[in-house]
Parts: structure tokens; C-alpha cells; sequence
């Protein structure tokens, strides 16, 4: 399943931002992804203001612009199946049951933050949850979570492995060893590859000669696709795909999702090494705007159905906001905890 044609200078988009893909979820899942999506974006939002109330301890990291490709892609994985995600798939560990106030004083690094306080933003996990913990050096979860599709296999689990990477991790030599031991050993292993256009502030362009990221996968002899990154039931339609074939044995695939980050790299970066066109260029195509146009154009929902999504999810977070802050910090000998044996 490709999507997308060749538009101008930064990579391809799809034919028109109203069209979507056709996908056979029922309004009450279409709704749900929604939902994600809004809630991934409410969340974020709430982080900036602690953020700029000097309270998130360490830097903030933003998925604005992005929220589809996390969203659809976890939204494909069954509940056995297990997941690496990145700092900017938020949307995806909320899809898989995390709660906000854990972001929020993970973040805060409060004590009853996930990791009690020792580290920050999103670094944790859950395996209860089918959740393995982010690694700060780019491209080392591919490995891992190609080891994890590899233990599932020789334990005759039926699960399959998914993590992320953004364009420039796939510069990394974790990311080609990686995929290269996931090809070879035919495991259940799906590598979404965010392609955002921007490395920090390095365009692909000055990365790569290649056009397209799903280019690689011919190397490694396995499927690649490539999707439009803010259609999220496109995402998902392919992520459910190549999961599918994965789990019938038919090893991994590399999922190019074209997306753009709508702010810097982080909460700190005014991003003004990005052309302001691009920004006018990727705001027409914002995943949520478009999701909702889709779904009242197909009278899968009304503008009040949207409204009572939004105000519900709003009610949520003051409470979660509430929890968070009322988390003491952590006491100093914790941070001996767990360090000797």
C-alpha cells in the first residue's frame, strides 16, 4: 500500500488533504482515533504551559504536526504485541493505556512519576503494558526490539514488535544493523520511520540522496511503504498490514510515514531554520483538522459530537494536572536506590 505523489521540494503528500483512506473501522473506532489524536495534542499542550511555568525539569518535546502517525500506527498493534517508542509517539503510548498524569510527572520528574523521579520526559515502560522504555541514542531501540520480535518467534508468542525512528536515526549504523538482523532472522518486526523533513536542523535533503526512506528496505530484501503521515487511517490501514504479515510469519516491513514537526526540537528551538513556507505548506494538512473533516463529511460524527470529544478530554486533564502537581518530588536517597546491589 503506497500513498502519496511528488510534490515539491520536501518529500511527497498525498493528492488532496481531504481525501483520506478508505479504511473499514466503524465510527465508534474512527471516533476513538479522534480521540487519541485530540487527547495527544490537549496533553502536549498542558506540558508547554508547565514547561513555561518552570516546573518539567529537563526539556519538552513536542509531536505537534505528528500526532497520526503515532496514533494510527499503535492503534494497528493487538494487545499482546509490544512497542518501542520514541520521545515524539506520545500519541502511540497513550493508545497503549499510559496515563497522562505518568507523562506529566515523569516530566515534572515528581515521585510518583513512573521512574519515582530519576529520569525524565518519556523515558519508561511498562511491559505489562507491552511498552519497552525509549533509548536516547537514536536508533539503538531498533536492535533491541528486533531482539525482542526474535525472542517472541523462538517462544512461539504470537506477538509482533514495533518501534520507531525518525529520519535522521535511519543515518545511524543501529538502524541498518537493526533491520538488517530483523530481515535475515525473518522476525515479526515492523519499523516506523517518521520522516519529518528535519534532523535537528539538518534537512534530509543534506542527509540522503534518496527520496523516499522505504527506498532502504530493497537492501535488506524486505516490504516497504510509503504513507501519507497525517492521514491517520492511512497509517493505520498500512501499519495493520504489514503487522499481519508479520504475524503470519512473512518477517518485517519499513514504514515510511511523511509528516512534518510543527515546532522545533524541542520546547526550547524557535525552529527558525525551517523555511516559514514549509509551516504555511503543513498547517493545511494538519492530522486532526483533516480527521475532522473526514468524519463530518461522511456524517460520522457532528460538530457537537467533536465538541463533547474535546470538553471531556479538557475535564480529564485538569484533574490529571491536579494529580501531578500534588506528586512531592522525590527524596535524595532515592537516588541511591536501585544502584547497588
Amino acid at each position: 500500500m503506497k500513498t502519496g505523489k511528488s510534490c515539491g521540494p520536501l518529500h511527497p503528500a498525498t493528492e488532496t488533504i481531504e481525501r483520506l483512506a478508505k479504511t473499514g473501522l466503524p465510527r465508534e473506532r474512527q471516533l476513538e482515533l479522534y480521540h487519541y489524536m485530540r487527547l495527544t495534542r490537549m496533553v502536549e499542550g498542558r506540558l508547554g504551559n508547565l514547561y513555561r511555568q518552570g516546573k518539567v525539569v529537563g526539556g519538552l518535546y513536542s509531536s505537534l504536526g505528528q500526532e497520526a502517525t503515532a496514533v494510527g500506527s499503535a492503534y494497528a498493534l493487538e494487545p499482546q504485541d509490544v512497542m518501542g517508542p520514541l520521545i515524539r509517539n506520545l500519541g502511540s503510548m497513550l493508545v497503549r493505556g499510559v496515563q497522562p498524569r505518568e507523562v506529566m510527572m515523569q516530566y515534572m520528574a515528581k515521585s510518583d512519576s513512573p521512574t519515582g523521579g530519576k529520569d525524565g520526559n518519556t523515558h519508561f515502560g511498562d511491559l505489562k503494558r507491552g511498552l519497552v522504555a525509549p533509548i536516547s541514542m537514536l536508533g539503538a531501540l531498533i536492535p533491541v526490539m528486533a531482539g525482542v520480535a526474535l525472542a517472541g518467534k523462538m517462544q512461539g508468542k504470537d506477538l509482533v514488535a514495533l518501534t520507531y525512528i525518525g529520519d535522521g536515526g535511519t543515518s545511524t549504523g543501529d538502524f541498518h544493523e537493526g533491520l538488517n538482523l530483523a530481515a535475515v532472522l525473518g522476525v515479526p518486526f515492523v519499523l516506523i520511520a517518521e520522516n519529518n523533513g528535519w534532523a535537528y536542523s539538518t534537512p534530509t535533503s543534506r542527509q540522503m540522496r534518496i527520496r523516499n526512506i522505504a527506498t532502504r528496505a530493497a537492501a535488506y530484501g524486505i516490504p516497504g511503504e510509503t504513507v501519507d503521515g497525517n492521514d491517520v487511517l492511512a497509517v493505520y490501514e498500512v501499519t495493520k498490514k504489514a503487522v499481519e504479515r508479520a504475524r503470519a510469519g512473512g518477517g518485517p516491513t519499513l514504514i515510511e510515514a511523511k509528516t512534518f514537526r510543527m515546532k522545533g526540537h524541542a520546547e526550547h528551538d524557535d525552529a527558525g531554520y525551517v523555511p516559514q513556507e514549509q509551516f504555511e505548506e503543513w498547517r493545511q494538512k494538519d492530522p486532526i483538522e483533516r480527521f475532522e473533516r473526514h468524519l463530518l463529511a461522511h456524517g460520522l460524527a457532528t460538530e457537537e459530537d467533536l465538541k463533547a470529544i474535546v470538553a471531556k478530554i479538557d475535564a480529564q486533564l485538569n484533574q490529571e494536572v491536579d494529580l501531578a502537581l500534588a506528586s512531592p518530588m522525590p527524596p535524595p536517597e532515592r537516588a541511591f536506590e536501585g544502584v547497588y546491589a
